[in-house]
């Protein structure tokens, strides 16, 4: 994993899940920031649209860089961009969005992992703080912070080995595990990763509930419950 996935903020930011449309039509002056997965919609050409997590449909038609240098095909994005317009028709309201790109943010995203002897020196057990937490779709979402110097970090969640099943208890217990690689604790910094939830499937169910532990700075542990619907 490289230091550069973890997305460094210099600001505080908000997260708008929705577009409104002001009576005179959309401001250049206004913007909204969000996650999404990129979609090629054309593998012959650079025809990009963004699934946003509130299921609307971001098209880029004003990019003042070369936005597919930085994206491609299926990556989890932070995005703030400016409405231009959108296909709502009558009664009927907008699915989709013709946007500017103002900024876009490469996103980690990563799977569950089953913890073993001999992955457990390198999975790490470092503190590590969450700021913010959510479930949107078959991703869970995490805001962390982590004190650094100039050292890769890795960031896993991690699961007890073996199949799930309908007699497995629930919530499953999952784990969110830090390895600081012995990297001085300098400078704080945050970022976003999102980890894949299709291991905590189980067969012949919709949905199941899980719990995220950790160990935070202060040497307190959280819990994060939450509900996996994957017939969403």
């Amino acid at each position: 994993m490289k230091k550069n996935m973890l997305i460094i903020l210099a600001a505080s930011v908000f997260l708008i899940t929705s577009c409104s449309k002001d009576d005179d039509g959309y401001s250049l002056g206004k913007f909204w920031i969000g996650f999404g997965i990129v979609q090629n919609t054309d593998s012959t050409t650079d025809n990009y649209r963004i699934t946003m997590d509130n299921k609307k449909i971001l098209i880029p038609v004003s990019v003042d860089f070369n936005i597919y240098d930085y994206v491609k095909d299926g990556d989890r994005i932070r995005v703030n961009y400016t409405i231009l317009d959108d296909n709502a028709n009558g009664n009927e309201p907008a699915t989709e969005y013709y946007v500017r790109i103002n900024s876009v943010s490469k996103i980690l995203m990563k799977g569950i992992i089953d913890i073993t002897e001999e992955n457990q020196d390198s999975i790490g057990n470092n503190p590590v703080d969450v700021k913010d937490i959510w479930v949107s779709d078959n991703l869970l979402n995490i805001e962390i912070l982590y004190w650094g110097s100039n050292k890769t970090h890795f960031i896993n969640i991690v699961k007890q080995p073996g199949e799930l099943n309908e007699n497995t208890a629930q919530p499953i217990e999952i784990e969110l595990r830090h390895n600081n690689n012995n990297d001085e604790e300098i400078i704080p910094q945050t970022g976003f990763v999102s980890f894949q939830l299709n291991a905590l499937k189980i067969p012949n169910i919709d949905s199941v509930e899980f719990v995220v532990k950790g160990t935070n700075y202060s040497g307190k542990e959280f819990n994060y419950k939450g509900v996996y619907n994957y017939n969403n």
